[in-house]
């Protein structure tokens, strides 16, 4: 009992390590016609660089991505991977706590 409260108390630090993160995907796209395949593209080599992500009503959202911010929202999706999979780990350890207690 005492090594599976270790063990959550350890999930919580590593997740306090992510607290910046955000989920859904970079794209990139003309900067003339707002297309990632154009026909521009061979004339315009520009690329903007758009965020999407789902919101709570599961609406597809798109934020544009300055280039120097490019890296950080990199940094930020790969987090919200890490965070989802200590989550994982974190209700893991949790249902085995209750267990524990429920047998007690």
């Amino acid at each position: 009992m005492r090594g599976l409260v270790r063990k959550r108390h350890a999930l919580l630090r590593k997740l306090k390590q992510y607290s910046e993160f955000v989920r859904g995907s970079i794209n990139s796209v003309c900067a003339t016609c707002n297309r990632a395949r154009c026909l521009c593209q061979k004339t315009s080599s520009r690329r903007v660089y758009r965020l999407t992500y789902k919101d709570r009503r599961q609406k597809t959202r798109i934020v544009y991505v300055p280039r120097r911010q490019l890296p950080r929202m990199r940094k930020m999706i790969a987090n919200h991977a890490r965070v989802r999979k200590l989550m994982e780990q974190l209700v893991e350890t949790n249902i085995e706590v209750f267990k524990e207690e429920a047998r007690r």
